[in-house]
């Protein structure tokens, strides 16, 4: 069982990373830094946008717009990191009651 929540708290911890990974690539796609006609830069876009798009699609139908700008990769980490605390917390709690 241990091993098991140790996957998973390794799961999100790779997916934050993913999540902050497509927030600075949009950044860059969106100031020219890098160009998206470049053909490795729009496969990494492309395949980190697959892994995040439906997750954030429902977090951007529940959010309002702030004109043009997108939080709802900060309220998905939010939700990651609440969800990777409360498996620590109950992780901690399993081993001190055992």
């Amino acid at each position: 069982m241990h091993a098991l929540v140790v996957v998973i708290l390794m799961a999100l911890e790779l997916y934050t990373w993913v999540i902050i990974g497509v927030a600075v690539l949009s950044w860059l796609l969106a100031f020219n830094v890098i160009n998206y006609h470049n053909d490795l830069v729009r496969s990494i876009w492309n395949g980190l946008n697959a892994l995040t798009e439906p997750v954030l699609r429902p977090i951007r139908k529940i959010i309002p717009s702030l004109g043009g700008l997108d939080v709802s990769p900060i309220i998905l980490l939010l939700i990651i990191f609440f969800i990777r605390q409360l498996i620590q917390d109950n992780l901690l709690y399993a081993t001190l009651g055992a």
